[in-house]
């Protein structure tokens, strides 16, 4: 061999191990990362952990208006926090203490949502009643871009509805979604097996075939949570039943055609929505308050926290957002616009 090709092979191991070199102390840094990471949320986080899961909130001691951001999928809070999403456990928590506070002079929701899931849509609509009922102070929504569905569910708190001219709004109904692959496993050869206890207890899996029976079963689910969205917009919005059955078929709404059906009370822009509220309240200076204090998360939301960072979940808020609509729509009541 010349010596210009002992010199070559020479090279080119000297690189390959430079480079192994340095993808293992790349490694040795990242874990290390992540574990110093994980170390400091469990110091600063375990300190502050409350059992129950509630919010530590420090109320302005001065005349404001509670603002709740309605904006993303309504759900139930998630281990990990993404800012300017919606928070439920942060929102049930804020309007409890809204309640005793003497400053507040009432809620404005901010709403920019397609809907999300029954539960978490009805929960926070009885604690805004529950919070008028109280106090006897007013709700006022603002719709942005989109008001669909369980945020138009949950807006019927309102006392007056403002949308912006380019909001699509409505969607009042109810799904529920499911996969259907029992075909493609037959063609694959592949066939599932459930051992169950009763005819329906696996109905909804997506390798086997539903019956008409199970198909009933979930129909009867979606028209009772239905019948409940029809009759909470027909006393939000002063409506009689059969009008909005009428309006109820699923569909969207411009704001101009929400207006028309009596849906909205007015179409604005943000900021002129703004001034009009702040002169509802007598005050044109009077201050919106949205709580910026993280939430103080239960011991099991810190530890979905600490498996997301250590797992590599939380590089990006579009994939964990993905992850966790992917995880609720599928065989969950959603007042969702699809």
């Amino acid at each position: 061999m010349k010596a210009k090709q002992v010199l070559a092979v020479l090279a080119a191991c000297l690189i390959l191990i430079a480079t192994g070199l340095f993808g293992a102390a790349r490694a040795r840094q990242e874990q290390a990362a992540a574990e110093q990471i994980s170390t400091g949320l469990m110091e600063n986080v375990m300190e502050n952990i409350n059992p129950y899961g509630q919010a530590s909130i420090t109320l302005p001691d001065h005349d404001f208006v509670a603002l709740l951001d309605i904006v993303g999928t309504i759900q139930a809070s998630t281990g990990t926090s993404m800012g300017g999403q919606y928070d439920h456990s942060l929102y049930m928590d804020l309007v409890n203490q809204l309640m005793d506070c003497e400053t507040n002079k009432g809620i404005m929701l901010y709403v920019d949502s397609p809907g999300g899931t029954v539960y978490e849509s009805d929960e926070l609509y009885l604690k805004l009643m529950e919070y008028k009922q109280k106090t006897g102070r007013p709700i006022y929504a603002y719709f942005a871009s989109t008001a669909a569905s369980g945020a138009y569910y949950i807006s019927m708190a309102a006392d007056y509805i403002y949308a912006n001219r380019n909001c699509t709004t409505g969607s009042i109904g109810v799904i529920v979604s499911f996969y259907d692959y029992h075909a493609l496993l037959e063609k694959a050869g592949i066939s599932e097996i459930n051992i169950t206890s009763g005819a329906n207890k696996a109905m909804g899996s997506g390798g086997v075939e539903m019956t008409p029976e199970q198909r009933e079963i979930f129909q009867k689910l979606v028209d009772e949570a239905y019948d409940q969205f029809v009759g909470i917009v027909a006393n939000g919005r002063g409506m009689k039943e059969k009008k909005v059955r009428k309006l109820a078929d699923g569909r969207i709404y411009t704001a101009a055609q929400a207006l028309e059906e009596g849906l909205v009370d007015e179409i604005l822009g943000e900021e002129d929505a703004y001034e009009a509220i702040s002169d509802r309240f007598g005050n044109p200076d009077i201050e919106y308050y949205a709580p910026e204090t993280p939430y103080s998360p239960t011991l099991r939301d810190f530890l979905g926290m600490a498996a997301d960072i250590l797992q590599g979940r939380a590089d990006g808020e579009e994939d964990l957002t993905r992850s966790v609509l992917d995880n609720i729509k599928e065989g969950e009541l959603m007042y969702y616009a699809r």
